[in-house]
């Protein structure tokens, strides 16, 4: 079903971003005001109301964001729904459930848009022993351990927070509409030779329950969509082209990238960094 734009209410008419930000939101009213207050300066927040019934749609409105309407349930397809909507040329997605801070972004689209990377991921630490489940945690270390064995990426991490361009996203050409879409841009991106960083963030205990990670059942669940993802074969997005930092036509992705990461997964570490460093050359 397509997705349709609401723009915020107000006297003055929406000014053109320069990032915009996708949020997937599902009954997320208690935690959108935290969220939305911490959107950065020149960032259009895109509150994606995936059939929301507390009223996230009209707090999210009322708080100056954007608001897409996506029936179609399911957390690929309010990422997508945002991506298609979205008009800036860099998009960030980040969780509607007050346990990222959007405010993190900023170093991501500073890499973006210096063109040193072309799609980089928040690697979460935890605040708290409580805020990554053990369950959410033993998904997140099996799914990256797949992941390196189909792509040879060394990630920590495959956490929502994250930026790209939107062209190249959009060339992608991205499928799924469950909780593999994530993992599907990460492997299409690895696929094309996308140059992949991750950025340490803090990652705060969530405001209300996971639709997602809340049981071992919906846990089980994401781990098999995204099996499915880990499951299509390689190299269809060696055709995928980018947009050069200074804007204008896209030009061939080249060669694989992976970014160099330690062999402990680290999944319990406390604090935050600096950037996981890049390097060139063919995947192991």
């Amino acid at each position: 079903m397509k997705a349709v734009t609401i723009p915020s209410a107000g006297p003055n008419p929406p000014r053109a971003a320069s990032v915009d930000v996708v949020l997937p939101c599902l009954d997320e009213a208690e935690a959108l005001p935290w969220v939305l207050e911490r959107i950065p300066p020149g960032f259009r927040a895109l509150v994606v109301d995936n059939g929301s019934t507390d009223g996230s749609a009209e707090v999210a409105r009322a708080l100056g964001a954007t608001v897409v309407r996506e029936e179609r349930r399911g957390f690929g397809a309010a990422c997508h729904a945002g991506l298609t909507a979205a008009t800036a040329d860099i998009v960030c997605f980040c969780d509607c459930d007050a346990t990222l801070d959007p405010g993190d972004l900023v170093p991501f689209v500073r890499r973006i848009a210096a063109g040193e990377s072309d799609l980089v991921l928040g690697r979460r630490r935890p605040e708290s022993r409580g805020a990554w489940p053990l369950r959410a945690r033993a998904g997140n270390l099996a799914v990256t351990r797949l992941l390196h064995r189909r792509t040879g990426l060394r990630l920590h991490d495959l956490g929502p927070l994250r930026a790209a361009r939107r062209e190249p996203l959009l060339a992608l050409a991205l499928t799924d509409r469950r909780s593999g879409y994530p993992l599907q841009m990460v492997v299409r991106a690895a696929d094309a030779g996308w140059r992949i960083a991750e950025h340490d963030v803090p990652y705060h205990p969530r405001t209300g329950t996971s639709k997602v990670t809340g049981t071992w059942r919906g846990t089980w669940q994401a781990v098999r969509d995204m099996s499915g993802v880990l499951a299509e074969g390689g190299g269809a997005g060696n055709s995928l082209t980018r947009a050069p930092s200074g804007g204008g036509a896209g030009v061939p992705l080249t060669g694989a990238v992976a970014p160099e990461a330690a062999d402990r997964p680290g999944l319990l570490d406390a604090g935050a960094g600096a950037d996981t460093p890049e390097r060139k050359g063919t995947r192991s």
